[in-house]
This record gives C-alpha cells, sequence and structure tokens, in this order.
C-alpha cells in the first residue's frame, strides 16, 4: 500500500488523480443504483437494468483507468493505440455485465460474492487490457508482485463490495458498497502501476494513436456524459415507473386510443382481455368490445359512458362499463378509457334476482314467483283456450319430525322433498314452496285432468320410494289436492283456494292421497274449513261467551254446583252448537287457546258468587298435551283468587288413551292441589273399569244417551243401575246428565242416584247470582 502511495505521489499528476477518483465515485454510485434497481425488476426489466448497470460499471471502470493514466508521467511521452483502447473498454462492460447477471440470478450472498469477484477479475482484466493500449517508445514492464497482489487485492474488495450490497439495507448498503467498488478499482489499478516500468527503446514504431489531450477531454466527457445520463434514466424511470404504478395499481382497466388504435394499456386491462400489452398494441378496440350481445361496437358508440361486454382472448365476454376521455399523450391527442369489470356486480345482481323469487332452502319457487307464473299460466291458458292444472301439497307427520329431531333434519327433509318434486314434474311445471310444508305445482299441459292425476300418482310412488313411513320415524308423507283451470276457476285465487279445498278434504279422508276439487263433495269441506279458520279468531273477537247449568241434589231439590257450557255466537251463522264447533277446534289445536280463556272465565264468574258453589269445567283431551297443563291451572286459580276446591274439572276417557302416565301424573298434582277430577259421559267410548282404579276420580257422570232412552230400552236401564251401583260401591257420587222429563228423575232417584243434572232441574243460562240461589242452599260437604 505504501509502494502504491509513493507511485501516486511521485508518478501522477494530482488534479488528474482527483478527476479520476471522482470519476470513479460518480461510477460506483451509479453502478449501485442500477443495481438496486435491478435486483428490484423481474424479467425482460431486469435485463434491461442489468445491462444499464453494466455499462455504467464498465465505462466508470475505463474511465477511471484511462483519467488516471493520464496523470501518470513515466520520464517517456505515453499515447494510446485506438483499436486497444476501445477493446478496453468493451472488456470492461462485458466484465461487468457477466459478474452482475451471475449475482442477480442467485438467490443467496453467495451469488453476490461469486458476482463480486468476477467483477475484481473484470477490473484486471480491464487494466490489463487498456495498458496494452499504451503506445510509446519503450518497453513496458510489470512487477510480478506487484501484479498479482493488485489483482488479489481488486478482487477480493469488489467481492465484498457486493456482498455488502446483499447483506446490509437501507443507505448504508448503498454508502458501504459504492466505497469498497471505489476502493477495489483503486486499488488494482495503482498498486499495478506501482510495479510498472518504462523502459526507453528508440527502434519501436509508433501506431495509430489517440493524442493524449483529446483522450483526457473525450474520457472525462463521455464518462461524464454516461454517469449523468445514468442518474438523469434512474430518475426518469423512478418518475415513470411511479406513475405507471399508479396507473397499474387501478382496479379499473385503462387504454390510450389514438386514430382508432391502442397505444398503450395497463395490467390490468391486458388481464380483463387474456392478452398482453404487445398483443393489444395497434389492435382497434371495436374488435374488443361487443354491445347488445351479437354486432361489434361501431365508432361513434366510444366518446360516453356505457355498458359493455369485453371479448376475452378464451372467448368469454365479460360485461364492463368504460369511461371515455380526451387528453394530450406524447403530445398528440387521445382517447383514454376507463374500463371496470361488473362481473362480480352482474353476479350479485343476478343471486339478488334470483333469492327474491326463490326459497332460500329448496331453491324453489317462492310464494311471489308463484304468484306472478301464476298470472301468466292463467293469461296463456286463455288466450290458447287450454286447460292447466294447479297442485297444492302439504307434508304429513311435518310437524311431528320436526318438533321431534329439530330444524336441522326440518330442513334436510324439506330439501329432499323438493328434489322429489323436481324428479317427478316436468321441464314446463312450476314447482314453489309457499311455506312451511306448504308446495304448489302449476301444470300446464292440453291433457288436462289425466296429466295431473299421472302427475300425482308419480309424486305419491316417489314419496313412497323415498319415505317410508312405516320404517324410517322421519320420513314424512304428502296429501294433493288438485284445482283444473278453467272448470274449477278462472282465477288465480280460486284456483288456490279450491286447490286447497281439495288438499284439505284429501288430508281429512286419510293422507297420503290426492284429491281432485269437486264443487258439491267441498262445500261441506269449505264449511268446515271457514269454520275453523273462524274458531282461530273467537277469542280475541269476543265471539265466546259461557252459560252456566245447575247441578241438583233431588234429595232436596238443592243446587250443589254449576258446570261451566261453552257458546259461540257467529256474527254470520248465529249461535253455532258445540257438537259442532269443539271437534273442529280440537282437531286444528284451537281448542288450547279456547280451553284456557273458558277456564280462567268460569274461575272469574265463580268468585263473583255470593255463594262458595263448585264450578265444574270439561277439559278436552288435546288439552293435556300441553306439559305445563298443570302450571296453568294453577296460574289460573292464583290470578282469579279462586279456591283450588271449588274447580271441577271434567275429563272424557279419551284423554287417558294417550300418554297415560303423563296424564296420570298430571291428576295426582291437581288433587294434590286439591283441584276434584270428574270422570264425564262414564259408560261411552273405551271405559274401563281399570280405570277408576288407577285415577284419582272424585265423580262419574253417566252419559246423557243412556238417559235419553231410559224409559224406553232395559239394557240403557241396566246400564245406569250398574254405574250407579259401581260408584256407591267406590264411594263415588254419582250425576246423572240429561234428565229433561220427571218420569226420567223417578227412575233416577229409584235407582239410588242423588245429583242429576239436565232441562228438568234447570237450563244453561247467565252466571248465577245470589238473587237466583234459594237461601237454603249450601256447599255439599266432601264427603258427599
Amino acid at each position: 500500500m505504501f509502494s502504491v502511495i509513493a507511485c501516486i505521489r511521485n508518478d501522477h499528476d494530482w488534479r488528474l488523480i482527483a478527476v479520476a477518483a471522482i470519476v470513479c465515485l460518480a461510477g460506483s454510485i451509479a453502478t449501485m443504483l442500477l443495481l438496486l434497481r435491478a435486483q428490484r425488476s423481474e424479467g425482460t426489466q431486469r435485463r434491461l437494468w442489468t445491462a444499464a448497470c453494466a455499462f455504467a460499471s464498465g465505462v466508470g471502470i475505463w474511465s477511471t483507468h484511462f483519467i488516471a493514466m493520464l496523470a501518470y508521467d513515466g520520464g517517456i511521452p505515453i499515447a494510446y493505440e485506438i483499436r486497444g483502447t476501445t477493446l478496453s473498454v468493451l472488456v470492461a462492460i462485458a466484465a461487468s455485465w457477466i459478474a452482475l447477471a451471475v449475482a442477480l440470478t442467485g438467490t443467496s450472498r453467495y451469488a453476490f460474492a461469486v458476482g463480486g469477484l468476477l467483477l475484481g477479475l473484470g477490473i484486471a482484466a480491464m487494466h490489463f487490457t487498456g495498458m496494452r493500449a499504451v503506445e510509446t517508445q519503450g518497453q513496458v514492464t510489470f512487477d510480478f508482485t506487484s501484479t498479482v497482489t493488485a489483482v488479489i487485492f481488486g478482487t477480493l474488495i469488489a467481492g465484498g463490495a457486493l456482498h455488502a450490497f446483499w447483506t446490509m439495507s437501507g443507505v448504508g448498503r448503498l454508502v458501504v458498497s459504492t466505497l469498497l467498488l471505489v476502493l477495489a478499482i483503486c486499488a488494482m489499478h495503482f498498486k499495478s502501476m506501482s510495479g510498472v516500468s518504462l523502459v526507453p527503446d528508440p527502434s519501436i514504431a509508433a501506431a495509430d494513436v489517440f493524442d493524449p489531450a483529446w483522450l483526457a477531454g473525450g474520457v472525462i466527457a463521455a464518462s461524464t456524459t454516461l454517469i449523468l445520463m445514468a442518474f438523469g434514466a434512474l430518475f426518469l424511470d423512478r418518475h415513470l415507473t411511479d406513475l405507471r404504478g399508479l396507473v397499474n395499481a387501478s382496479l379499473d382497466g385503462m387504454m390510450i386510443v389514438r386514430d382508432d388504435e391502442i397505444i398503450d394499456v395497463n395490467e390490468r386491462f391486458a388481464d380483463l382481455c387474456g392478452r398482453s400489452a404487445s398483443e393489444l398494441a395497434r389492435t382497434s378496440p371495436a374488435e374488443l368490445f361487443v354491445q347488445d350481445c351479437e354486432r361489434p361496437v361501431d365508432r361513434p358508440a366510444f366518446g360516453g359512458s356505457c355498458e359493455l361486454e369485453l371479448l376475452h382472448a378464451d372467448g368469454r365476454r365479460i360485461p364492463v362499463e368504460y369511461i371515455c376521455r380526451t387528453i394530450e399523450y406524447r403530445g398528440r391527442e387521445c382517447d383514454v378509457i376507463f374500463v371496470r369489470d361488473l362481473s362480480q356486480r352482474k353476479e350479485a345482481e343476478r343471486t339478488i334476482e334470483h333469492l327474491a323469487h326463490h326459497d332460500a332452502l329448496t331453491d324453489l319457487s317462492n310464494r311471489s314467483s308463484f304468484d306472478r307464473r301464476m298470472a301468466q299460466a292463467i293469461a296463456v291458458a286463455s288466450a290458447r283456450n287450454e286447460p292447466l292444472a294447479v297442485l297444492c301439497l302439504d307434508l304429513d307427520r311435518f310437524k311431528a319430525v320436526n318438533d321431534i329431531f329439530g330444524h336441522g333434519e326440518g330442513d334436510r327433509i324439506l330439501r329432499k322433498v323438493a328434489d322429489i318434486l323436481r324428479a317427478a314434474c316436468g321441464e314446463g311445471d312450476t314447482i314453489a314452496r309457499l311455506g312451511g310444508d306448504e308446495f304448489a305445482i302449476i301444470q300446464p299441459s292440453v291433457a288436462q285432468p289425466e296429466a295431473s292425476r299421472q302427475l300425482s300418482d308419480r309424486i305419491l310412488g316417489l314419496f313412497s320410494e323415498e319415505m317410508d313411513t312405516n320404517r324410517d320415524p322421519m320420513a314424512v308423507g304428502v296429501s294433493i289436492g288438485v284445482a283444473i283451470y278453467p272448470a274449477d276457476g278462472v282465477t288465480a285465487d280460486r284456483l288456490c283456494n279450491n286447490a286447497d279445498t281439495a288438499l284439505y278434504r284429501a288430508k281429512q279422508t286419510g293422507k297420503g292421497i290426492a284429491c281432485f276439487f269437486d264443487a258439491e263433495m267441498d262445500a261441506a269441506v269449505r264449511t268446515r274449513r271457514q269454520i275453523e279458520n273462524d274458531l282461530r279468531h273467537a277469542v280475541v273477537r269476543r265471539q265466546l261467551f259461557l252459560e252456566y247449568q245447575p247441578l241438583v241434589d233431588v234429595r232436596d231439590d238443592r243446587v250443589v254446583g254449576y258446570e261451566a257450557l261453552l257458546r259461540w255466537r257467529h256474527p254470520d251463522r248465529g249461535l253455532v252448537s258445540p257438537s259442532v264447533f269443539i271437534p273442529i277446534a280440537e282437531e286444528s289445536g284451537s281448542i288450547i287457546q279456547i280451553g284456557e280463556w273458558v277456564l280462567e272465565q268460569a274461575c272469574f264468574e265463580a268468585v263473583r258468587w255470593n255463594e262458595p258453589l263448585p264450578i265444574s269445567v270439561n277439559i278436552s283431551p288435546v288439552q293435556f298435551l300441553l306439559p305445563n297443563l298443570f302450571d296453568q291451572i294453577e296460574g289460573i286459580l292464583r290470578r282469579t283468587g279462586l279456591e283450588p276446591r271449588r274447580l271441577e274439572l271434567e275429563i272424557t276417557e279419551a284423554a287417558l288413551m294417550h300418554n297415560r302416565d303423563d296424564v296420570l301424573t298430571t291428576l295426582v298434582r291437581l288433587r294434590l292441589l286439591g283441584v276434584r277430577i270428574v270422570m264425564d259421559d262414564f259408560g261411552t267410548g273405551h271405559s274401563s273399569l281399570s280405570n277408576l282404579q288407577t285415577f284419582p276420580f272424585d265423580k262419574l257422570k253417566i252419559d246423557c244417551s243412556f238417559t235419553a232412552a231410559l224409559d224406553k230400552d232395559p239394557a240403557a236401564h241396566a246400564i245406569i243401575r250398574a254405574i250407579i251401583a259401581l260408584g256407591q260401591s267406590l264411594n263415588l257420587p254419582v250425576v246423572t246428565e240429561g234428565v229433561e222429563t220427571e218420569r226420567q228423575r223417578q227412575i233416577i232417584v229409584e235407582e239410588g242416584c242423588q245429583q242429576i243434572q239436565g232441562f228438568l232441574s234447570g237450563r244453561p243460562g247467565r252466571a248465577p247470582s245470589s238473587s237466583q240461589q234459594p237461601a237454603r242452599h249450601r256447599l255439599k260437604s266432601a264427603e258427599a
């Protein structure tokens, strides 16, 4: 190193040495900046920036060498050969390109270290090639030790420069790698020059040479220009890269059109087209778009904003919205077209449209879609004078399956039912889920009603195959009602109502069958359905009321209690018989609400009586299906303030036929509460003596049908005698219902019955008051 310093001090012009150092530093800075840009690029861009970096590095090394050589004074005039000088710069550039390509090809620090070593060897190759271009009247000799040391130092330091570039980050990587590269170039040159000697030899003739003064000016000018161009390219590229990056970051495609030719596009537009930017260059926009899904876009369509379809390279048509604007681009007026992909929006619109007209669970048409298709089908059938069938379907046992196995299993069954209906129906049929487990089908066919009968048979057949209710506890059945246009109605409402009426008859007949609408047969069904519907609102509309019929002790004609009897005053039908509406209420389930109202109303009335007589209330077998029946009765007694011992609940033996254990538990709890239990209509239905032993009854009531035949039918007389004797033997009071004549009363008294109820002793009427009750009336003791 000291020899290098001595060489510089004794043999070189310090002013040119300073210029060489500045050129070397500027070239090294440009090299590292271009290398950083190449490292961040990919593909063709990386190759171009690598070439630019190699050019800047080679020119920097070459300029440093020759400016330093111009500063060298060996005691003999020196010139430089043209070909050798040119070859030296090419060697510098080529060696730099090979070294940098190796460094950027690898993915580890070793690749950059190897590249640095190759760069050091390239500096040495350039140095010795440049020395070969020296022309002088003498011999140029090299000291072997100095030369080898220069090559080793220069190579190692150059390797360290690229290694630091890879391992470090931030500004530090540029500073350290640049300084190391400057040191490598200087160490190579000046250490090598410290071992160079010029021996005069007048016999050597000079070849074509550069004049040193011209070479100095040219090298300095060329190196300065190239380095400034490198910095300018970096700045301009950074600026343009930011602009293009901003354009490419846009979610909208963009293309620039001039003279009906595309001259530039961003990456988003190229992706939408499925083509590269080079493929789109010089293409007419009219070749890329279509409107009305058929003809190409004509030129006048451009200039505004509209929705078109963009042709993808694979043949797909992508819905897009584009906006066209006019700008000045590269000095000429151009159209800039922004293209926005509408695929997701169109898909979302289609999804929303589909959900608006289809059931989310089964993907069948929903009610609104069914109503629209129904109106269209009737209009078409009317215009063509053709028949049309409407099928209403309702699943059997679905509610029980849904309650027992859960809503998830219920949803699975509904989807399976939808698949069955799709398999059974034809392409022109409309299948809809109207809600819950209700489905409907529109079947346009000229072969009605035979076509709808065949469709019903296919549906029932598929249900029997897919839903075996005998073996699968989760299987359901189906009932079908059919109405035909125009015979069964000419409007959508009338057709659907008549099909629904036929469905109701199918379910009442036995379920699992198909029924066609019949005006005569379905008149009673429609009346029953109307009564069922009106019953659901009877409590809220205050159409129900109670009448009270007394129970009389035949020994002294005293009233010992009252039975609450339900009455319904319909606004159109007048008083409806309990024998008509109570069975309907039990079948439809509305008896639950009605029964609770009756019990609460009767208890409320009984609390206001002057004498604490018991009140009897009938409990339907359906009410015993409620798991909270005991809590309901207890709550009513608490709210009304009626003493439990004054309430008598009358039940029939039908309530004991199902869930006997649950019914027994409820009755025992009611007895413990103080409520009395009465077996109503004893002797009819499923009467069993074991029930008297099992269940805690407090009283028996003989059905009025036996009383009506008492003086005419000896068998009825014998049955009454047996029931009265049974009650006496079990110490249970017996009440005979339906006593209407004095003869019936006389027979009852002779048989030993102590309480009667009927028109003879008192008709049902308003709630009793103190003025209606004789003063001698008193509540019978519990032992009676």
